[in-house]
């Protein structure tokens, strides 16, 4: 059997917490997800990911990978003398099933007969919890901002009364309140894997992703939108209409507003339900005209000899 060092896939220390591992892989998940990434090998890299943290987000597990001791990435080797003994697997045999070869054995499957043969276990003597489940949903910036609703389609992993493991697939419809953010993860109490034997069901841990707009840049709950404004408009002042995702509002431009400035709405960012109001920015830009017409290049060649005004004077 080839050894996998499952820490150095997630980027951690052996000595990791269970928050630690569990933040790397969501950043790991969100890198080489195979719906978002373009990595060139961003599914082998997620499956590799996901193993890992499979094993290693379990105590039991984790525990049982940390005995089969440290040996380099890819380096044949045999787990310990009456290591399956310890987690589960009868006689040593990764499946429960008697008999001590691990020949032709994946690391992988090692685990998940481990986890086979600790859930045939438990529905013997009880109520089996259902597992927590890690998925992630790609909204469009609208539904972020105003709340959803989504559907999802899960592929669940049950154990059997023998503890063979099959994939279920399940489809579900979680509502996404109003206010989420990129990378946000929702705690949907429930939805995650069935319960047996009357055991709770698990909870499905949703990672957002929000599309990007092609207007609107968002900073925690603040959001900003490049506003661009003619010379006359920023040195006079002007009310200009602006869009915003709540609606179409007027906004007031001071004389002699500069590029760079940001103008406020108050309270027009992201909402969350919790009463939490974000703010909205028009940042200034001052965009100069290319093609002008006889009337207003004599305009402007006016207001260059009469002006006063000197932008480099600090230079001097």
């Amino acid at each position: 059997m080839k050894y996998k060092d499952y820490y150095a896939t997630l980027g951690v220390a052996r000595d990791a917490s269970d928050d630690d591992i569990k933040r790397a892989y969501r950043k790991l998940a969100r890198k080489y997800h195979p719906d978002v990434s373009k990595e060139p090998n961003a599914e082998e890299r997620f499956k590799e990911v996901s193993e890992a943290y499979e094993t290693l987000r379990d105590k039991e597990k984790r525990a049982a990978y940390d005995e089969l001791g440290r040996h380099a990435p890819g380096e044949e080797f045999r787990p310990p003398p009456d290591w399956g003994q310890g987690f589960g697997a009868a006689g040593g045999a990764p499946f429960g099933a008697g008999g001590t070869s691990f020949d032709d054995i994946d690391l992988a499957d090692l685990f998940a007969g481990l986890a086979g043969a600790r859930g045939a276990r438990s529905s013997r003597t009880g109520p089996v919890p259902g597992r927590d489940i890690e998925a992630q949903a790609r909204i469009p910036f609208d539904q972020a901002f105003h709340g959803s609703e989504v559907e999802l389609e899960l592929a669940e992993v049950e154990i059997g009364d023998d503890g063979s493991l099959r994939r279920v697939p399940r489809r579900i419809r979680v509502r996404i309140p109003p206010g989420v953010v990129d990378g946000q993860v929702l705690r949907v109490p429930g939805k995650g894997g069935r319960g047996q034997r009357g055991g709770p069901d698990g909870d499905l841990y949703l990672d957002i992703q929000v599309e990007a707009h092609p207007l609107y840049r968002t900073e925690g709950l603040d959001l900003y939108l490049d506003l661009p404004l003619a010379p006359w408009e920023a040195t006079l002042g002007t009310s200009v209409e602006i869009p915003t995702p709540s609606g179409r509002v007027a906004l007031k431009v001071p004389a002699g507003t500069r590029a760079g400035q940001k103008l406020r709405l108050g309270g027009r960012g992201v909402a969350r339900a919790d009463g939490r109001k974000g703010d909205f920015y028009a940042v200034v830009s001052i965009t100069v005209p290319t093609h002008l017409t006889e009337r207003e290049r004599s305009l402007y060649e006016e207001l260059a000899k009469t002006s006063t005004f000197n932008p480099r004077a600090h230079l001097a």
